[in-house]
Parts: C-alpha cells; sequence; structure tokens
C-alpha cells in the first residue's frame, strides 16, 4: 500500500467529516483506512471544454462544492487554463477534471500539471475527462485511457471490483444505474487499479468484452490518480451513492485517506489479430532476434519487450498489417535511444513506416511515441530496431490502427477537407492573387468576410503558411486534404509537390477536387486523372483507400456541366471518382456522389437517397458540410442565400444531418466544405479574432462558448468531435 502523504504544513488539523448520512453510506466491504489526522485541503475544480460542453458541468460544480462545505475542503471551480502554474497549483491538493473535452493546456500548463501530480498532488478526472488532451501522450498515463465512443444513455449493471476504496466502499457486490457508457480506445487494467467495471451483457453498445473497466485509481510517482466514467446526466448528482464515488476519489487523490491503488493486472488479449485499436504486449512477440522479455513493474503486464540493441527485431504472427495507417506504442530507454522500423512479412520486408525513440530517462520512465504508415501493408507485423551501441529502448505495449470502422489516435482517414491553394502575395508569387476578389486591396482589405489568423498568406509558403495549416489540419482530426486542382500546369499544379511535402510532415494524405478549367471534358478529365496519378502517385502523402483497391479519390467539381462521361470508364476501375450530385441518374460512370454545397447541408436535401442507392450499389456517398456561407465582400450584390454560423450551431446541424441515418443515408465519407475557402466563408481555418479595423470583418467569437483569441481554433476542435463521432457511427455500423 502507497505510504500515507503528509499533508501540507499550512493545514490546520482535524477530523474528516462524512459527507452522507452514515446509515445510507454504511460500507457493505472492508473499510478504507483514514489518515490518523487529515486537514483541511483545498481542491480546483477544472471545467474547460474544448468540444462537446456537457450539461451536467454546473449541476456537477454544485455538487462538488456541497461534498467539500460538509467534508471540509475547500473548492476553487474555473474554466481558466492560466491556473495551471506551478505556484498555483501548489495550492491544492487534489485537481478535478470536470467533463473537460479537447485540448484544454497549452504546453507549459501540460508541465506543470504532471510535475504538481508526480510531485505529490491528486488528479480526478470524471467521464469526459478522457476525452480530453489528444495531443498530449503523457496524459493518458494520468488519465489511464481515452474515450473512444459510447452508445445511447441507458440502465447497465457495475461490477464493484474493489470495496474497500473510499469511492465504492457503499457499494454491494453489483450496482444497476442509468448512465452514458464510455468505451475506451485502450483496456486500461494492468496500469492502474480497476474498482468498478461494466457487465456488457446488462446493455447495449459495449465494446470492449468481458473486461470493461470504468472506475479506477492509479500510484502515479508521489501523486495519485483516480478517474470514473460515471457523471454524464444531471440525474447522477443527486444520486447519493455516485457522489459518495466522487467524494471518495477526491479524498483519494487528494491524500486524506489512504488505499491500495497499485494495478491489478489483466487487461486486453495480447493475441488479439488485425490493425484495430487493441493494444498489443511488446512481450507477445512469436519470433524475434536478439531481444527478450525483461520484467518491469510498471509496464502493462509487468513486462517489457527488452535487451533491444541495432539490428535486432521482434515478429507478431498475431497481427496483420493489411489496412494499417498508424503505429502507437509505449516506451521506456535508459540507453541510447532509437528508431524502429515498421514491416510487413518479414524483418527485412516492406518498410511501412518508422518512429524515432528518444531517451526518457528512465527504463521505468514511459512515453508514448507514434507514427503514420505511408506504405501498404500484406501481412504480419515485424517491428526492426536500429540505433548506436548497447542497449537503445523497450517497447511495453503497442497499437496498429488502421481504416477498419475503428477511430485512429490521430484522427480519421473518412472525412475529408477542402484545400484551397490559390492563394498569393507579392512577396513569394510577386503579386496578390485570389485575395483581391470583389475588387478589394489587400493585405487588409480582403475578398472575405472573415480575416484568416495567418493574414493574406501564400499558398506557395510552404514553411510558413502551409506547414501551419497542417498542424491544423492534424488538429481538426482529419486526415485527409482534397486539393484544389485546375489543370496541368496550372499556379495549383505548380505548388502540388509542397503541400504534398508539408502533408507528409504530419501525417495527413492528399485527395483531388478537380474544378472545372475551360475546356474539361471527359476525356480531358481521364487525361488529369493518369496524368496526378504518374506525377504524384508515388508521393507518400498521396490518399490511398485501403477498403478500395488502394484507390485515391477524384471529386468531379460541376459534373453536371458535362453530358458525356463515358469516358471514366477507363478509369473508374482503379480510381474512386465522385460527381457533384444526390441526382442518381447522373452517375452512370461514377464510383459515387458528394454534395460540395455548404447550404444545402442545412436542410440535406435527397441525401437520404443518395446514400441508400450507394450502399445498394458499392458506391461511395461522401456529403458535404459546412460551418456557414457568406461571400458579400468576395461576390458584392450576389444574391446567393447566407448561412448564418450561429455559434457553431450551423456546423452541428450539418453534422447531425449526415451522421442521421434516416437524414443522411449513412455516408462512407464525410466531406467538409471548407478548410480554407475565404471567399464563401465557410472555412474553418482559424479567423483572427482581431481584425482590421474598418472593414467590418465578423470572427468565430462566441462559437461553442469561446470567446476571443480561443475561439480561432472552435470550428478545428469541433470538427474533431465530429470526427470521432463519425467513426464511432461508421465502426458500429460496420460490424
Amino acid at each position: 500500500m502507497r505510504h500515507q502523504i503528509a499533508r501540507r504544513i499550512r493545514h490546520m488539523s482535524c477530523a474528516v467529516t462524512v459527507a452522507l448520512g452514515a446509515a445510507l453510506l454504511a460500507p457493505t466491504g472492508a473499510s478504507a483506512q483514514a489518515a490518523p489526522e487529515a486537514a483541511p485541503y483545498e481542491v480546483l475544480v477544472f471545467s474547460k471544454t474544448a468540444g462537446f460542453r456537457h450539461d451536467s458541468i454546473p449541476v456537477g460544480i454544485q455538487t462538488i462544492q456541497s461534498l467539500g462545505a460538509a467534508d471540509e475542503f475547500t473548492v476553487t471551480a474555473t474554466e481558466d487554463s492560466g491556473a495551471f502554474t506551478t505556484a498555483n497549483l501548489a495550492n491544492y491538493e487534489a485537481v478535478v477534471f470536470l467533463s473537460t473535452t479537447g485540448d484544454v493546456l497549452n504546453d507549459a500548463q501540460q508541465t506543470a500539471l504532471k510535475s504538481y501530480v508526480d510531485g505529490g498532488g491528486g488528479y480526478v478526472g470524471v467521464h469526459a475527462a478522457a476525452d480530453t488532451e489528444y495531443d498530449w501522450p503523457e496524459y493518458e498515463g494520468l488519465v489511464g485511457a481515452r474515450f473512444k465512443s459510447h452508445p445511447a444513455i441507458q440502465q447497465a449493471t457495475l461490477d464493484n471490483e474493489d470495496r474497500s476504496h473510499p469511492a465504492t466502499s457503499h457499494l454491494d457486490p453489483s450496482w444497476s444505474r442509468t448512465d452514458e457508457w464510455y468505451n475506451y480506445r485502450t483496456n486500461p487494467r494492468g496500469s492502474v487499479h480497476v474498482l468498478q467495471s461494466l457487465d456488457e451483457s446488462t446493455y447495449s453498445g459495449g465494446e470492449m468484452g468481458d473486461d470493461h473497466p470504468i472506475t479506477w485509481c492509479d500510484e502515479q510517482a508521489q501523486g495519485r490518480s483516480f478517474y470514473t466514467g460515471l457523471g454524464h446526466t444531471q440525474e447522477s448528482y443527486a444520486d447519493p451513492a455516485f457522489r459518495q464515488v466522487l467524494l471518495g476519489g477526491i479524498q483519494y487523490a487528494a491524500g486524506a485517506v489512504d488505499a491500495d491503488c497499485s494495478p491489478n493486472g489483466g487487461g486486453e488479449d495480447p493475441g488479439e489479430p488485425g490493425p484495430g485499436p487493441a493494444a498489443i504486449e511488446g512481450e507477445a512477440y512469436t519470433s524475434g532476434s536478439g531481444v527478450e522479455r525483461a520484467n518491469h513493474g510498471t509496464a502493462s503486464g509487468g513486462q517489457t519487450l527488452g535487451h533491444i540493441e541495432n539490428g535486432d527485431w521482434a515478429g507478431y504472427a498475431q497481427v496483420d498489417t493489411a489496412g494499417a495507417t498508424t503505429f502507437t506504442a509505449d516506451v521506456s530507454s535508459a540507453g541510447a535511444g532509437g528508431t524502429v522500423e515498421i514491416r510487413s512479412g518479414s524483418a527485412t520486408g516492406t518498410l511501412l513506416g518508422a518512429v524515432d525513440i528518444a531517451p526518457t530517462g528512465g527504463w521505468d520512465t514511459f512515453t508514448e511515441v507514434s507514427t503514420t504508415l505511408t506504405a501498404t501493408g500484406s501481412g504480419a507485423l515485424f517491428l526492426r530496431f536500429t540505433g548506436g551501441a548497447g542497449a537503445l529502448f523497450d517497447i511495453d505495449r503497442f497499437t496498429l490502427s488502421g481504416q477498419t470502422g475503428e477511430p485512429a489516435a490521430d484522427g480519421s482517414s473518412n472525412v475529408h477537407l477542402f484545400y484551397y491553394p490559390w492563394y498569393g502575395s507579392p512577396e513569394i508569387n510577386g503579386s496578390w492573387r485570389h485575395w483581391q476578389q470583389g475588387g478589394q486591396n489587400p493585405p487588409e482589405d480582403i475578398g472575405a468576410d472573415l480575416y484568416p489568423s495567418l493574414g493574406a498568406y501564400d499558398s506557395g509558403d510552404f514553411t510558413g503558411a502551409v506547414e501551419q495549416h497542417m498542424k491544423w489540419i492534424k488538429q481538426s482530426g482529419a486526415n485527409v486534404l482534397v486539393y484544389s486542382w485546375w489543370g496541368q500546369g496550372s499556379y495549383e499544379d505548380g505548388l502540388v509537390d509542397g503541400v504534398m511535402d508539408a502533408a507528409q510532415r504530419h501525417g495527413i494524405k492528399v485527395a483531388w477536387h478537380l474544378e472545372p478549367y475551360s475546356g474539361r471534358s471527359g476525356a480531358s478529365t481521364v487525361d488529369d486523372i493518369t496524368y496526378i496519378n504518374e506525377r504524384y502517385g508515388d508521393h507518400p502523402a498521396y490518399f490511398r483507400d485501403a477498403a478500395r483497391n488502394n484507390s485515391n479519390a477524384f471529386y468531379v467539381f460541376q459534373s453536371l456541366d458535362v453530358a458525356d462521361w463515358s469516358a471514366l470508364d477507363q478509369v473508374t476501375d482503379s480510381n474512386i471518382v465522385l460527381a457533384q450530385t444526390t441526382d442518381t441518374s447522373k452517375i452512370a460512370h461514377f464510383n459515387g456522389l458528394y454534395t460540395y454545397d455548404g447550404i444545402a447541408g442545412a436542410t440535406a436535401p435527397g441525401w437520404k437517397n443518395a446514400g441508400d442507392y450507394a450502399r445498394a450499389n458499392d458506391l461511395v456517398w461522401a456529403p458535404s458540410v459546412a460551418p456557414g456561407y457568406l461571400d458579400d465582400r468576395a461576390v458584392p450584390g450576389n444574391t446567393t442565400p447566407t448561412v448564418a454560423r450561429d455559434n457553431g450551431a450551423a456546423y452541428d446541424k450539418q453534422w447531425n444531418n449526415a451522421l442521421d441515418p434516416a437524414v443522411g443515408g449513412s455516408p462512407t465519407w464525410v466531406s467538409v466544405t471548407s478548410f480554407n475557402e475565404w471567399h464563401e466563408g465557410s472555412s474553418i481555418e482559424p479567423a483572427s479574432s482581431n481584425p482590421p479595423g474598418g472593414h467590418g470583418y465578423q470572427t468565430f467569437s462566441g462559437a461553442y462558448g469561446k470567446t476571443g483569441a480561443e475561439a480561432e481554433t472552435a470550428y478545428l476542435d469541433r470538427t474533431r468531435y465530429w470526427a470521432d463521432r463519425f467513426e464511432t457511427a461508421r465502426a458500429a455500423r460496420l460490424r
């Protein structure tokens, strides 16, 4: 059992008072041992959201305040990330992440929180705390596991595995209640101490099988961590039994009571095949050279793949690389570090990708590394290791995920963003390009009703604007951009290599939006597709859909303007060519259809019929969603209807339409109009919160409750939210 944490000297000692009635909360199992002289303490409740916002947050804050008043701890509630400094966190015994979502801390704030917990502080995660900080690998070790999906709210039965912990000592062996039940991307058992698990036979939508942890605690260096997936509904916080779960978790995290939270073993089956999200234990190799199993008490399952030196390798016959797109691993190194090569078929087989591992400071200090796989595999997984002399690193567990209907940890290859590389500036292009549309005078006066946070940038600025674009696209959770292409030798054609190089650096793939240049025909489009495949097809950023013969995608804009598309029959066996329409009588020579229209998504006309037809005929259906439409400055006097963003409600409505099978027809992909079509006001690229004055620019302020500079990335973060939910829906549909 972990030793009792010394209380901060500034607190006076007093007895701990239980918040709820003794008769109601009398433990049915062994009681947790209270600290001999527990003292008043302070708790910080943090409820900032950068994605979905739970309506139970206010009542959750009130509940914790009420528990604190009864149990002699003081509660400070905030949504200010600036509270996460070393000096400020030192004032608190525990920090509660109350249904936080998205990326809510910057690098310095993340470091402060990790140092605080490792140094003796406590962390409590409630419900959507598992849907938080996806860009911070160490956060998963703090919360225990990351959110994957959830079914509808319903009643389920929990097995209370450990009834000696203060959070669960009041409960019977089983407990039936109604809540929103999370599935997690990995099973945390083996690295945490599971207190409660779900009986998936008692409800619908569980995806973790016979071992589905839902509440757990963990020892974190000198600190403590507690997480419960309960607490989605407002009604939860009026339930005395749940309130005691919450109180006991806070008491443990704050060090007010002691409890055994050492890992209790078990977890995911290391032999589960395929490139799904289930974690594979590194030591579960079936063949190898030079490697051995190494005992590490802090590792998942108590062992790692160890004694790794330059040239060694390990094979996993139970893991199929077909369709895999991402490799993620927990690693440690007190040695030289080095590189993991991910290969298919043999130790010298096809190189799918590689990831570098830097020393972590100790063999028991684990961190997460991840890489996008840039080649296609077709055999068992092999890991080959390179580096300097001596021991390099250990591998604890890893995941191989792909386009199999499961959400990849780093985004979705089924969400595609229309990307426009047609902007130019005097510094790079020699003159302004496209920004002056509508008779405007850049750089401050541009043909758009929103002003980019990057200003009037140049699409050829590959190390500046384009590099930042790729970071933002990655943040959005979409792994594919659809490149606006205006013909062979066009301005946009000349920028392809630079954009694809930037995309590759961030694990993003490139599909194609074939625009209606003058004289375009069915025959010229066949020539264009052939040219693009030959010219760019060998680039590692070239999009290939593993589910459709590794074919690239070509969205044909304004396809109805050409009467005869029969020439496409020459290329549709090895390419995915989509018509822009919902009229299924106009797609005889295409592989599918999309809409592009950022206005129609609000009502989804014809979407259900198009989706049903596509599914029945094995075609691709990729309806387009948009956050709004406004082109007043780009096209003065235009009578095209506009769509107000309504602080994000318009975007949510279109996404809801797309994902509702009764409305959207169960899409293959969802295309987003757009990442950066500024002239039509449909961009999710960050818009300046402080644009040049005097031009009437709008901002994203108010979107999803964000204001000022924080609102600039609101639509990127919301896209990630919807991308995750789309992948969840696809996974359920494909099972």
